[in-house]
Order: C-alpha cells, then structure tokens, then sequence
C-alpha cells in the first residue's frame, strides 16, 4: 500500500471517557496512519458526515457507557445511509464478550476490550484495510 490508511475514531452517544480513543488515535498515528479524533459525545450521523468528509478507510468506535448495542447499529445505519457500507468499521471499549458476534453480525470488523495491546489493533487495521483493497 503506498498510501497513508486514513482512520476516524470516534465517541458516539454521551460518554465522556476519551483516555482509550486518544490512545488507539495515537497508536495509530504513530504507526504511520493518518487519524481523525471527533471528540466527545457524537452522534451517528456527525460520525458518518465526518466518516465522509474525511473519506477514511476505517471507522473506530469507543464506547464505554453500556450502549453499543444501541449505537453500533445506528452507527452502521448512517454510514450506509452516507453510502459507506464499504467503510470497516471497530469498536473498542468496555463491550461484554457475549455482545461481540451479535456486533460482528451488524458488519462490525473486530472488537476490543480493555487490556487490548495497541499492536493488535495496528495489525488488524492494517489487515482490514489491504483485504478491502484486494
């Protein structure tokens, strides 16, 4: 690829806890990937405008307040709606084990919990991006 991957993350609903969606923005930067922080409290549809604006490869969600089930969804509609159904899209934060597959099955490409190390999600990313490219 000889191109900068370009990465939005992003904190959807009103959590206000940014420390794991700057670290990921950093890891991500720092690995050579161009990342768009949204800040606080978006909603879907600002995600999927700037998910557009920005024209990215990879959509990361942070979530830690319990509502991904009712976000992601929501998330994914919006970006769809934007005609970005081929954007991959993470989601990273405190998301019960049991609620990954159901996530997976809405077209979410990986998920992570807390302890994930920043390597992982550098690797995947990648992965991601180059599989979508292929």
């Amino acid at each position: 690829m000889d191109r900068k991957i370009r990465v939005l993350i992003a904190k959807p609903g009103l959590d206000g806890h940014d420390r794991g969606a700057k670290l990921i923005a950093r890891a991500l930067r720092d690995a050579g990937m161009e990342v768009i922080y949204t800040g606080l409290r978006q909603t879907p549809q600002m995600i999927a405008e700037a998910a557009l604006q920005e024209d990215v490869d990879m959509v990361g969600l942070s979530i830690l307040s319990g509502a991904h089930m009712g976000l992601v969804p929501r998330v994914m509609e919006s970006l769809r709606e934007s005609g970005l159904a081929d954007v991959a899209v993470f989601v990273g934060g405190i998301i019960p084990e049991e609620d990954w597959p159901l996530l997976k099955e809405m077209g979410v490409h990986a998920v992570y919990g807390p302890g994930t190390i920043t390597q992982q999600v550098i690797d995947d990313v990648r992965a991601i991006v180059s599989a979508a490219e292929a």
